[in-house]
């Protein structure tokens, strides 16, 4: 769906998943902050009646942009819930460097995705968020600042406890490079830098930093393998999403 104000919003069905099933469609959606949305956008996003969004950006990050969600009375809400005291993530705080170059984005990014299975807060996240995936009645939104970190890791969790082969859960999570309109954003991105980390970056500093990387989504899930062996033993010993609950989803998503 190609909304104005609002990045990376698309659906993430449609792939093969457990069982010689498909992932349903126009159920599972992502995209970036919804604090730019439109009145159009809004109005879209109503048509399609959520149930649950998921929000995983930080406290003061959602008080920087609040988000404008559509009108959905039935719909829950799923929030990180800390720290507050600083809006800036823990991994991108480098940016203030103004020697930062794209080899360190990468070398954060590397880090940043390796906490992400096990910081408590998103760990917070994912035990609430689960048990919900498998008994609303409607779609769910998951988002971000931009869509395609925080949001990719919880997709690509979502996507492996549907049955989905890995390389189709890598093609989904590199999509962003296609749909976060990075040339069209560059502008925009470098003022809102310099506002946040007081310079103005490089173009490929920027394009670097609204990119996602293969070797980004694989250090999470290596993470997982070095302390629980494989990405089922994480889910049920660090997530508690064990076989029964499993199921449950599958039978609600796959078709």
């Amino acid at each position: 769906m190609d909304l104005e104000g609002i990045v990376n919003f698309r659906d993430f069905g449609g792939m093969p998943g457990a069982d010689g099933r498909s992932v349903r469609r126009d159920v599972l959606f992502r995209s970036g902050h919804l604090a730019s949305a439109t009145e159009a956008d809004v109005r879209r996003l109503e048509e399609l009646d959520f149930s649950l969004f998921v929000d995983l950006r930080r406290p003061p990050e959602r008080v920087r942009d609040p988000a404008r969600r559509p009108e959905a009375p039935r719909a829950k809400l799923i929030e990180h819930q800390g720290p507050t005291e600083n809006a800036v993530a823990p991994h991108l705080a480098f940016l203030s460097e103004p020697g930062a170059t794209p080899e360190r984005v990468t070398e954060q990014m590397i880090v940043g995705y390796r906490y992400y299975p096990f910081d408590p807060h998103y760990v917070a996240v994912y035990r609430d968020y689960f048990p919900r995936l498998a008994s609303l009645d409607g779609p769910v939104l998951i988002n971000c600042h931009a869509g395609k970190d925080r949001t990719g890791f919880l997709c690509a969790l979502t996507l492996h406890v549907l049955g989905v082969p890995r390389d189709y859960i890598f093609d989904d999570y590199l999509a962003t490079n296609r749909h976060n309109r990075a040339d069209d954003r560059l502008t925009e991105m470098a003022a809102q830098f310099e506002a946040n980390h007081g310079h103005r970056p490089s173009d490929a500093l920027l394009l670097r930093m609204m990119s996602v990387d293969e070797v980004y989504l694989e250090a999470a899930f290596d993470a997982i393998a070095e302390t629980h062996g494989d990405t089922n033993s994480y889910l049920s010993e660090v997530v508690g999403l064990g076989p029964k609950l499993r199921d449950r989803i599958r039978a609600r998503l796959l078709e």
